[in-house]
């Protein structure tokens, strides 16, 4: 069952990276105003959530695989808050997706965690 849930995550960072590169627009929304380049910074995340993907699976990189996201995920943490501002002050009609995104991160830190190999 460890493996399954490992080879789901390492399959979810590839293929989200994947969607950075195929769908970027998708991601523009989350970008703060504030911050410039929005595209090369949507191809950046999407190259590092493929390499951690794909570092999730050798065993011998898998533990700081699981560590970046985790820190990836927590730097994550403030694009999702401003969405939530955002989408709150707008009254954007995704309001419930960014209310999700927040206790989603969690799970996912929660998961990366798990997936760290333990000293016997």
């Amino acid at each position: 069952m460890k493996s399954l849930s490992l080879y789901l995550m390492a399959a979810l960072y590839i293929l989200a990276g994947v969607n950075h590169f195929y769908n970027p627009a998708f991601y523009e929304p989350i970008m703060p105003a504030y911050i410039g380049y929005h595209l090369p910074l949507i191809y950046v995340s999407g190259v590092c959530e493929m390499l951690l993907g794909l570092l999730l699976i050798p065993f011998y990189t898998r533990k700081i695989a699981a560590i970046l996201i985790m820190a990836m995920l927590i730097i994550f943490f403030w694009l999702h808050i401003q969405m939530l501002v955002d989408y709150t002050k707008s009254h954007d009609k995704h309001l419930w997706i960014a209310i999700l995104r927040i206790p989603l991160q969690v799970v996912l830190i929660a998961w990366a965690y798990s997936v760290i190999p333990k000293r016997r």
